[in-house]
């Protein structure tokens, strides 16, 4: 046994039981997350209720979120009359009622004592809404510019309100927006050169017809705008819902319906799949409890590659100079060590200091110097994306200057002997030898990076991320690239549905799939730079012979 250990086999066996333990912990938080999350896109059943409460009788229609086992003993002392009730645990059962309007929870506790029957009745609908969340109940009547018509044409009735729906918002976004955008850049053309006193009356004249003329063709769009409205109001929908009230529903606040206990596996299975691509591709509505994360993606992705471009030439330009140019005396030492422990400062202080310098200094000093007609509207002094990825980069440098530094450390000196023998001048070597051989270093040190700034949520805060942003920080007015808009962003967006949610119940479901969403994005940027560091591994690789 003494032998035994002496030959390190049981620090070997530690250590491999504590990487098995720790991947099996990784991959089984990933599954419980991707089942939480992704189970919230499958179509639950529907059903219909008798609950007897307080001597009253009433029919609840609603999807079931959650059981638990509730101990007797303490509902009784609670005042509850749980009747001939024997057993020690009472079910309780979470549903979820929808109907917002008519009811003050969209979610109910149950006891089972208090139910008299349970049913999953067919033809029960499912309205998903822009406002109000969801809708339950039976369809009585489908009504088509005041006819009723065939109830099978509802569903061809709700995409054509989605489709008008959609060519209005991209009405007011794109020529609408464009028109507004312009107007307001006209608007401080004009500032500007009255500021520089170069405004004459010709300019003017200028600006006042250019004006005229987008105010006309505002117009146009607007009648068209309101032409699309008034074909939204057309149609109707009479629902019986569960007071066995009739509620008619406007065709254009329904975005789908879906009849979830008629439908087969396969059809679930679809639907199933069509609601993870709305929740991928739609805007969040609710105050994000409900809709989709698209614009939160793409800020995610936005933000982080505008790092990347940002972190990378400083970070290798960093190592290059410790590495090959600066002495070896205290001073480099000095700056080695201040490099690392860097890493190792909270995330928050370095928000501080963008929210500090970058977003209150330099953005408030580009604001004077080039946007003074602006004033005193801020255009980057105040949070923004392009201040996001320079703090986070900041963050993430001394992560790219170890992995760098690293990587050409281990670059043979006889490499660098040979080429400066063969009349190469250091910067031609630096180039054509020891970069590209050190560029898969480059790329473990940006992979590092991409994965600590994706999750970071504590800095953005305070120099750029909103719960909601009006628009992306790309369009198609000019110069195209917004840097200095707010962004949506996906690690804000968990914690802002988690903590700041008015709806929890609601919002917990969406926790875990954006939480799964945010993994998905970070593994998919990880396997791009992994593969691109293996293909630049395999290219140089015949530089290390």
């Amino acid at each position: 046994m003494k032998d035994w250990f002496k030959s390190g086999s049981p620090w070997i066996w530690m250590t491999a039981g504590a990487v098995s333990i720790s991947l099996i912990s990784v991959i089984g938080l990933l599954v419980m997350i991707a089942a939480r999350g992704l189970g919230f896109f499958w179509p639950a059943d529907v059903y219909e209720f008798d609950v007897t409460q307080e001597g009253k009788t009433q029919t609840i229609i609603g999807e079931i979120y959650d059981r638990e086992q509730v101990p007797a003993k303490r509902l009784r002392n609670m005042g509850i009359d749980l009747g001939d009730h024997q057993e020690e645990m009472v079910e309780r059962i979470l549903v979820k009622t929808g109907n917002r309007e008519f009811v003050e929870l969209d979610f109910r506790w149950l006891l089972q004592t208090d139910i008299d029957k349970t049913e999953k009745p067919a033809g029960i609908g499912v309205f998903e809404r822009s406002r109000n969340g969801n809708f339950y109940g039976y369809v009585e009547q489908v009504i088509q510019d005041g006819e009723i018509v065939d109830s099978q044409r509802l569903e061809e009735l709700i995409n054509r309100a989605v489709d008008i729906s959609e060519k209005a918002v991209d009405l007011q976004n794109g020529e609408i927006g464009s028109i507004n955008y312009r107007l307001e850049k006209m608007r401080l053309e004009q500032r500007a050169l009255e500021l520089e006193n170069k405004l004459t009356e010709e300019r003017i004249a200028e600006f006042d017809q250019e004006r005229e003329e987008l105010k006309a063709a505002y117009k146009e769009f607007e009648k068209e705008l309101f032409q699309l409205r008034r074909a939204l109001d057309r149609d109707e929908v009479v629902v019986r819902d569960m007071r066995g009230e009739m509620v008619t529903l406007r065709i254009a606040e329904v975005i789908d319906v879906h009849f979830p206990n008629d439908m087969s596996t396969l059809d679930k299975l679809g639907r199933f799949f069509i609601q993870l691509g709305k929740f991928v591709s739609d805007d969040p509505r609710e105050a994000n409890t409900e809709g989709g994360v698209f614009p939160a993606i793409f800020g995610t992705v936005f933000m982080v590659m505008l790092m990347a471009v940002i972190v990378t030439p400083f970070g290798v330009v960093a190592a290059i100079y410790l590495h090959e140019y600066a002495a070896k005396n205290t001073v480099t030492k000095v700056i080695r060590i201040a490099v690392i422990n860097l890493a190792g400062v909270p995330s928050i202080v370095y928000g501080v200091f963008g929210l500090g310098f970058f977003v209150y200094m330099l953005g408030g000093s580009i604001d004077e110097l080039f946007y003074p007609e602006a004033l005193p509207n801020p255009t980057f002094g105040t949070p923004g994306v392009i201040w996001s990825a320079l703090t986070l980069a900041i963050l993430t440098l001394p992560v790219v200057i170890v992995s760098t530094e690293e990587g050409m450390s281990r670059i043979p000196s006889s490499l660098r002997q040979g080429s400066l023998a063969l009349g190469a001048t250091k910067a031609e070597t630096l180039w054509r030898i020891i970069l590209p051989m050190a560029s898969p270093a480059i790329m473990t040190g940006l992979i590092l990076a991409v994965a600590r700034a994706a999750g970071e949520v504590a800095p953005l805060m305070l120099v750029g991320v909103v719960k909601m942003a009006p628009t992306l920080p790309i369009d198609g007015n000019f110069p195209f690239v917004h840097v200095d808009r707010k962004f949506m962003h996906l690690g804000f967006h968990i914690y802002d549905v988690g903590f700041q949610s008015p709806n929890v119940e609601a919002a917990r479901p969406l926790v875990y799939a954006t939480a799964f969403l945010l993994v998905t994005v970070i593994v998919a940027l990880n396997i791009t730079a992994i593969g691109i560091r293996n293909h630049l591994r395999e290219k140089y690789k015949s530089l290390e012979h």
